[in-house]
C-alpha cells in the first residue's frame, strides 16, 4: 500500500505484492508463519477489490462499449475471491484443506491478474489520458486506506451506498484487526 502513480501502475504494483505474498505461503514451514502471510494476502486482495470495485470499474463501464460486460465479469471474479478468502479464513494453516484452498485461490487471483494485465489495462491506456489515470490511481489509492481487510461475500458493490457501507466496514475491520494483531 502506499504507491504513488497512475491506475494501472498502482494495481499493478499490488498484483506482484499479491504473488510475494502467495510465494511467502507456499515457501513457509511454520504453519504460525504461513496463517500470518494468509491473513496479509486476504487484507490485500480485499483492499485491491474494493478499490477497483469503486473506481476501476465504473469507469471501465463508463469507457468501452463493453463494460458492462467486462465490469461484470470482473465483479464476478472478485465475488469468488472473496467466497474462497472466506473459507480460507476459517482453516488451520496446518491442515491439508489450507494449500487445497490456497492453491485454488491462487489459480483464480493468477487468471483474473492475467486477464488485466493483457487485456484490460492496455485497452485502459489507451483509452485515456494521463491525467485520468492518475487521477484513478489517486481514488484507488484512497480508497485502500478506507476499505475492509476482511472478506465480506455478501456485500453488494454495484449498489450507490456501497462506498459508505465500505468505509464504515473498514474501520470495523480495522478495529477487530488491531485488537486481534491480524495482519502485523
Amino acid at each position: 500500500m502506499g504507491h504513488a502513480g497512475d491506475v494501472i501502475a498502482e494495481l499493478t504494483v499490488d498484483h506482484h505484492e499479491v504473488d510475494v505474498l502467495f510465494d511467502r505461503i507456499e515457501h513457509t514451514t511454520p504453519a504460525g508463519e504461513r496463517q500470518k502471510a494468509a491473513e496479509q494476502l486476504t487484507i490485500e486482495l480485499v483492499r485491491h477489490s474494493v478499490a477497483e470495485e469503486e473506481f476501476l470499474y465504473p469507469a471501465i463501464r463508463e469507457l468501452f462499449p463493453d463494460g458492462d460486460l467486462i465490469a461484470d465479469k470482473e465483479l464476478a471474479d472478485h465475488a469468488r475471491v472473496e467466497k474462497l478468502l472466506k473459507d480460507l479464513e476459517g482453516l488451520d494453516a496446518a491442515g491439508p484443506e489450507f494449500d487445497q484452498l490456497v492453491a485454488v485461490l491462487k489459480a483464480e487471483v493468477t487468471a483474473h491478474v492475467y486477464d488485466e494485465e493483457q487485456n484490460l489495462f492496455p485497452r485502459l491506456r489507451h483509452a485515456c489520458t494521463p491525467e485520468v489515470l492518475e487521477t484513478l490511481g489517486d481514488r484507488v489509492r484512497r480508497a485502500k486506506r478506507f476499505a475492509p481487510t476482511r472478506p465480506h461475500p455478501g456485500a453488494l458493490p454495484s449498489q450507490p451506498h456501497h462506498r459508505l457501507l465500505s468505509a464504515g466496514t473498514g474501520l470495523v475491520d480495522r478495529a477487530r484487526d488491531f485488537l486481534s494483531g491480524r495482519g502485523r
